[in-house]
């Protein structure tokens, strides 16, 4: 974070000192809400959780060079109190993004939204410094972290932006007004407390409303392949820039293919030039994700050739995202369980499937094996089924679903599908799913998992690596 005074700090977040013998004392450190993340110069923000309090911890933290602690209450060594940790978190984020005059890019969507983010950042970087969200820590308290760790010499900042309701993306760009909106997608995720499609484009919507308008620099970048998202220029006054495969669209892909091993390849066409791209990510989903982060560079002032080189170069930087590990048996899991929902399942699947096409002529398998996607509302049993029938029809070689209800009805509409065989098959948890695919992986299968966050089945990924962990596992 830029230097700031306690005494600043307090103003700006409307605090009491407290047990600070000089106010002019700056904070030169990061801002930190985990006691084990402090340092020299840094300020503690001590939330009250579930099973902690950060208030216990502020004698620790000073103990470790922390400058002050950023309280609700007084704790005995240097503070700055508040009625609201939170509210001041946010009011001293938006402080520090209004003196930087970072370009602050934003994004939202349904599906997809870290793996893009980490896309633009890893092109923008190849333009100027860039600080940009860690994993998802897209709330209303990661975001205002994020936006602390920008600095003087900070050209772009890049957060994500994640709601789970309406008026929640208003208020995350009330604490970072953003000057670039992405908007990537209006799925299914989150859709039992959205409602329905239309209210989750309402939310994800805010944020081009939040834009300034063209003359100020404004731009909007939306998915011209979805019809709620490209909706959404009639609620923004910013410059509109669409991409996607329609022809309609300003930064597009053309020619999109897979190479044998499941990656992404297209020609990149932008207003200023067209290039070509592979990518080292898997799936033809990252398509759409690519074309998003171009549109953004481009509006930033990047070529085609930048763009293209950038993106065929950028790897997958937060975890348990299509992370693809080949055992040193010839076995290759693909660790997708951070999170899912009826879109990226699915795309997933597809993503399993071209990966599987090379090993399949040598008697290699595709197994998919899934759990619950979380948050479907009456869409889940609809929803479950639908994945489970389409594993079938992408000839998927082996279904395991993973867990209670969910799980079987994923398993129903594979069998409903035509799979009656021992194609598909339900187990009542991760270690069940374990035991089985110990018994009966062999080399050159490929093995998908992935499900809700919730669901935990990173472990079945982890347990099927340390599984083949005989010699050194190459990790593609």
């Amino acid at each position: 974070m830029i230097a700031l005074s306690l005494a600043e700090i307090a103003e700006v977040v409307g605090g009491q000192t407290h047990d600070i013998p000089d106010p002019s004392v700056q904070v030169t450190g990061p801002v930190v809400r985990d006691s084990r993340e402090a340092g020299p110069g840094s300020l503690f923000v001590a939330f009250v959780g579930e099973r902690v309090d950060g208030h216990d911890f502020a004698a620790q933290v000073v103990d470790a060079g922390a400058v002050a602690v950023l309280a609700s209450r007084p704790v005995g060594v240097p503070a700055i109190v508040v009625a609201d940790v939170q509210a001041a978190l946010g009011a001293l984020a938006r402080h520090v993004v209004g003196r930087l005059g970072t370009t602050l890019v934003a994004l939202t969507g349904s599906a997809g939204k870290t793996s893009t983010k980490d896309l633009i950042a890893q092109v923008l970087q190849r333009a100027a410094p860039t600080v940009f969200t860690p994993g998802s820590l897209n709330n209303e308290i990661g975001l205002p972290l994020t936006a602390l760790t920008a600095t003087e010499e900070t050209r772009f900042l890049v957060l994500e932006m994640g709601a789970r309701g309406i008026g929640h993306i208003r208020y995350l760009t009330g604490l970072t007004p953003p000057k670039v909106g992405l908007v990537l997608n209006v799925g299914s995720a989150h859709i039992g407390e959205f409602g329905g499609r239309e209210q989750i484009a309402q939310a994800k919507g805010e944020l081009v409303e939040s834009l300034p308008p063209a003359e100020e620099g404004g731009a909007a970048i939306l998915n011209a392949d979805d019809p709620l998202v490209r909706a959404m220029a009639s609620r923004t006054k910013a410059k509109v820039i669409l991409f996607g495969e329609s022809d309609e669209a300003d930064v597009r892909a053309e020619n999109v293919r897979l190479t044998d091993s499941g990656q992404p390849a297209f020609r990149l066409h932008t207003p200023s030039g067209a290039s070509d791209v592979t990518m080292r990510l898997y799936g033809e989903h990252h398509v759409s994700n690519a074309l998003a982060a171009a549109a953004v560079a481009h509006e930033l002032g990047m070529s085609a050739d930048e763009i293209a080189t950038a993106l065929s170069e950028a790897g997958s930087l937060s975890r348990w995202r299509m992370e693809v590990t080949e055992r040193p048996d010839g076995v290759t899991v693909v660790n997708d369980a951070y999170n899912a929902n009826p879109e990226s399942m699915k795309a997933a699947l597809r993503a399993l499937v071209a990966m599987g096409e090379a090993s399949r002529a040598k008697g290699g398998r595709t197994w998919a094996v899934l759990g619950r996607m979380a948050e479907l509302g009456d869409e889940a049993l609809a929803e479950h089924d639908a994945v489970g029938r389409l594993a079938v029809r992408l000839n998927v070689s082996k279904l395991v679903a993973v867990g209670g209800r969910e799980a079987a009805w994923l398993q129903l509409g594979a069998y409903n599908e035509g799979s009656w065989g021992e194609e598909s098959v339900h187990v009542s948890d991760a270690q069940a799913a374990v035991d089985l695919l110990r018994s009966q992986l062999r080399p050159g299968d490929v093995v998908l998992v992935k499900a809700s966050r919730s669901v935990g089945l990173e472990s079945v990924a982890q347990a099927l690596l340390e599984t083949g962990a005989e010699g050194e596992v190459a990790a593609r």
